[in-house]
């Protein structure tokens, strides 16, 4: 099986989609809120799940995960195959992929140029550094494309995955320049139609899409980022679907016999990253002291009442294969005197001052108010509480220049789109690893991981012991892993909730409708 782990000399076939349940009906405009407002949309500079959630219904990508994120399926490919040195992936292409119309192009035929052009402009542009292991593309005819690595990497496949490497064309992309991710054009099942700034995104059903035809006339995805309003759209019916859900929102969702809640656990991680190059959280004796004058178990419950989290402990979600937990033990306890010893240690026998910046959703807000308390009342440390929307929030943190930041990371199963994001020294300066982290030991481990084999179990361990130096190193304040909550009318039909809160509404799995 082709999954996360990559593999050699294999290839899948063309999946046919699944046929419709009975009942499924055509029509009708889907409406969405999230619970931030995305800034751009082209798929090399987004840096949240919110704008990752428009680009994949109006883009695509060669690959896709299945709706169980288990195994990798064809997409815009229709099979591949890995050479021996992994460093070679062979793709063949769908043949009937057109893009839709835009401005500077009128809806032509997608090629294995326009392949190279995305991938390689992702290489070289992404903000996140989606796709750093990839060298170039070679086209080997229309409808076949080599990708040749810098080094071996057994997590490509899952990388082409993400909605940042979807496939755009050329022309639309010079002639918008900087607008291009306000005008984005794409081969998915919709295209938009109208980006309304602040307010919201709309797109329309792509009429030559190549997949199942969608069923939905359109999307709206609404931004809503108060959570209380956000809950009141949907009992309304201003809204279909609601995102995010935390607070009491979830119990009177829950209650009411026209609305669905659906929740599963997340691939998530939520934490403060505390500054590593500059300020005093440099010094590891004041990361420790921070962690210790947290009652974090305490915390948790206060953020998050309504169970919308677990405790968490490490930088990577139980439901990773990477994960051990027999190191969530080296996190140090509550231990407000020790922690005062290990501040005089350090040199500051009288605190300092500090801020915290965090996007301007309730649950990171109210975790920074907690935290606030906990350090001005142990330590004597005066935080000051930075709120910011989510693009000025990750360019500041991002940068490096935050103090200590606070967020919440998502993505798939293989331990590489957490740990190589966000501890490798050669993502220092993009949103995962802005607090500079940086150990040449914990480099050669994440390396060898994706370099050397193929095999989940011997992947698995060489995380394990990179994620073991970086808990060590007490970088930051794991502290908890969030559900993915959301609320639906009951007219929405087939709609599924993902653990890496990615919403697709059209593959060959899924096909939202809505009863009338």
């Amino acid at each position: 099986m082709i999954a996360g782990c990559g593999g050699k000399k294999e290839s899948a076939p063309t999946k046919e989609p699944e046929k419709g349940a009975a009942g499924e009906k055509d029509g009708g405009v889907l409406t969405i809120a999230l619970s931030a407002t995305p800034k751009n949309l082209d798929p090399v500079n987004y840096t949240g799940v919110y704008e990752g959630n428009v680009i994949i219904n109006v883009c695509d990508t060669l690959v896709k995960y299945d709706k169980s994120l288990q195994e990798i399926v064809p997409a815009i490919a229709t099979e591949w195959s890995v050479a021996e040195d992994m460093k070679t992936y062979t793709f063949k292409l769908r043949d009937d992929v057109y893009f839709q119309k835009g401005k500077y192009q009128d809806g032509r035929k997608m090629t294995a140029e326009d392949v190279k052009y995305s991938l390689e402009r992702s290489a070289k542009e992404s903000a996140m550094n989606r796709l750093s292991m990839l060298d170039h593309v070679e086209v080997v005819s229309d409808t076949e494309i080599k990708a040749v690595l810098d080094k071996p990497n057994a997590a490509f496949l899952t990388a082409l995955t993400d909605a940042g490497n979807t496939i755009v064309p050329k022309e639309e992309v010079e002639g918008w320049g900087d607008q291009f991710g306000l005008n984005l054009v794409g081969t998915g099942p919709f295209k938009l139609a109208k980006f309304i700034k602040d307010d919201s995104v709309v797109l329309e059903r792509n009429e030559k899409y190549w997949g199942p035809r969608p069923h939905l006339d359109g999307v709206v995805f609404k931004f809503i980022t108060d959570m209380n309003m956000m809950a009141t759209a949907l009992r309304t019916g201003e809204i279909d679907v609601a995102t995010d859900l935390v607070g009491e929102s979830i119990s009177v969702i829950e209650k009411s016999d026209e609305l669905v809640l659906e929740e599963v656990p997340g691939l998530a991680v939520s934490y403060v990253y505390m500054n590593m190059m500059t300020g005093p959280t440099k010094d590891r004796k004041v990361r420790e002291a921070i962690i210790s004058a947290v009652d974090i178990d305490e915390m948790v419950r206060g953020i998050y009442p309504w169970g919308e989290a677990q405790r968490g402990y490490l930088p990577l979600p139980p439901g990773s294969w990477g994960y051990d937990a027999s190191l969530e033990s080296l996190i140090p306890k509550y231990d407000p005197e020790r922690a005062k010893e290990l501040l005089k240690e350090a040199g500051y026998p009288d605190g300092f001052k500090t801020e915290i910046h965090v996007a301007n959703k309730p649950a990171r807000v109210k975790m920074s108010t907690i935290l606030q308390s906990y350090l001005n009342e142990n330590l004597n440390v005066n935080m000051e509480i930075k709120t910011s929307e989510w693009g000025t929030f990750s360019d500041i943190a991002s940068k490096g220049k935050a103090p200590l930041f606070g967020m919440s990371w998502t993505w798939y199963p293989d331990p590489y789109f957490f740990l190589n994001q966000m501890f490798h020294s050669n993502q220092v300066g993009s949103l995962g690893n802005g607090q500079g982290f940086s150990n040449p030991e914990v480099d050669k481990l994440l390396d060898d991981a994706v370099t050397t084999t193929v095999d989940l179990q011997e992947r698995a361990e060489l995380y394990k012991k990179a994620l073991k130096i970086i808990v060590e190193e007490l970088p930051r304040i794991d502290y908890a892993n969030e559900k993915v909550i959301y609320g639906l009318n009951k007219n929405v039909k087939g709609f599924v909730v993902s653990p890496d809160s990615q919403i697709n509404l059209v593959t060959s799995e899924i096909n939202v409708w809505k009863e009338k």
